[in-house]
């Protein structure tokens, strides 16, 4: 799925800069730019990368149509600018690990090369896209981490999400580490499981609490699921969907699950557990929802809920505490040369050059750390912390691999994306190799994430030129 009109899905300092490049006739130098995040949001150990597809597939749609044509005419846009762009195609190259990979704070995830004008005209899109995605994501994997194997955990966040938004959340919820969704727009559009029930109006629209299970259970018999919180969830809400329970079986069809949508969760799953349990229907699944997270997932495990699934919606996809990822898309090298970004912060100066990425392993397969290469090297013998460089890892003759593939070369895709499902199953074989220091909630291990010892001297000697 691709953003429509994408040529003006940009900031207008991108249109004013691509502009000053043409008339300035620089636009052809060849260039490069980083992707990549400074702060793993959550407080969190890692990042889950997502929203490759929807990039590529946008980038692959990037023309300037008629009605954009006309929008930069009356902003005064140059007439030849305006020729120049009545063709344009992305026909630079891009690289970047796969979707579902486990990342880390300063490790450029995906590269763009190209003339400096393409390359510059797509920042803001390509922020947009991949910020949202990996933040949501990541929020996901968190969320299940907190749920365990065991539980089913959806998506039950469009009604809450920011407009629009909530069509790629989805996606990307999916992609962390969720099960399902309510979402039947992203559902159909990227093949992902979709269910759902029924909400208080349901009961509150028949006579009785009863009537309203009942009818149900008429309509969805192999598939009801009974909302017992209306009125009273242990008073009439259980004992009534334990009668339609009876009912169900004495027909062949056996109850599938009742939920619980406010009060104590904790203990009304353990109440409502033992009335099912006590009355023959052990088999009866209990779902939660109403403002849930990881940590209020991992509280209700703590005190032992008996609660087989969760529906997490306002805190997903808005991706509460953090409620964006900070990535930012920052010039390499131009006309071949490295360059980078200055700043009395020594953490925000940027590395130079066209880089790669090393991921290393334990011996037990397990991931150890990155280093981040400039893209002509080969083997290294250790790498260095980039902000205290005496800091130094030794990886000669380390298992790695490179996590950098090309994914569009000169405006082709040369790598296909895989469906959804497929996405969320790589993550959760690439996060099995995340060790747990890394993934708890509070105070996690910090994960290496070094470079090279020439990519380490390139950016030295270019800061003490720049400061001369």
């Amino acid at each position: 799925m691709y953003i429509d009109h994408p040529a003006s899905f940009t900031d207008y300092y991108e249109l004013t800069m691509a502009q000053g490049y043409f008339k300035s006739g620089v636009h052809h130098r060849t260039a490069s730019f980083d992707y990549f995040f400074r702060k793993v949001p959550f407080n969190g150990g890692y990042v889950v990368f997502a929203g490759l597809k929807e990039l590529i597939d946008t980038i692959q749609h990037l023309k300037y149509s008629e009605g954009e044509i006309d929008y930069l005419i009356r902003e005064g846009f140059s007439e030849d600018f305006i020729s120049y762009l009545r063709t344009f195609q992305f026909k630079g190259t891009i690289y970047s690990v796969r979707e579902g990979e486990i990342v880390f704070p300063n490790e450029p995830v995906l590269r763009v090369e190209g003339n400096l004008l393409e390359t510059q005209l797509i920042e803001t899109l390509l922020l947009n896209i991949l910020n949202f995605q990996s933040l949501i994501a990541t929020k996901a994997s968190r969320i299940k981490y907190a749920a365990g194997d065991e539980c089913t955990v959806l998506d039950f966040g469009l009604r809450r999400a920011q407009g629009l938004a909530g069509i790629h959340a989805t996606r990307a919820a999916i992609i962390g580490g969720l099960d399902g969704t309510s979402n039947v727009y992203s559902a159909q559009r990227f093949s992902i499981p979709a269910g759902g029930t029924m909400a208080h109006s349901w009961i509150q629209t028949f006579e009785d609490e009863l009537t309203a299970f009942r009818t149900y259970a008429e309509i969805y018999p192999d598939s009801t699921h009974l909302l017992v919180d209306t009125y009273n969830t242990l008073g009439s809400g259980v004992p009534n969907a334990i009668t339609v329970a009876r009912e169900l079986r004495a027909k062949g069809h056996e109850l599938k699950g009742i939920r619980l949508d406010s009060g104590d969760l904790a203990y009304l799953s353990k109440q409502a557990r033992g009335i099912l349990d006590e009355a023959g229907f052990a088999n009866v699944k209990i779902a939660a929802s109403n403002q849930l997270d990881e940590r209020v997932i991992t509280s209700l495990k703590i005190q032992q809920a008996p609660i087989d699934i969760y529906g997490v919606g306002t805190r997903l996809v808005t991706g509460d505490e953090t409620p964006a990822l900070d990535g930012v898309y920052k010039l390499g090298s131009i006309s071949g040369k490295p360059t980078l970004k200055i700043s009395e912060n020594i953490e925000k100066i940027t590395l130079p050059g066209n880089k790669k990425i090393f991921r290393y392993f334990n011996e037990d397969g397990t991931f150890y750390g990155d280093a981040i290469l400039l893209k002509d090297e080969t083997d290294i013998e250790r790498f260095h912390h980039p902000t205290f460089p005496a800091k130094q890892s030794p990886v000669k003759d380390q298992r790695h691999e490179k996590i950098l593939t090309k994914v569009i070369d000169k405006g082709n895709q040369t790598f296909e994306i895989p469906l959804v499902k497929e996405i969320s199953e790589y993550k959760k074989q690439r996060f099995k190799l995340l060790q747990d220091e890394y993934k708890r909630f509070d105070n996690p291990h910090i994960y290496k994430v070094g470079i090279s010892t020439r990519l380490l001297k390139t950016r030295d000697n270019l800061m003490n030129k720049l400061k001369m």
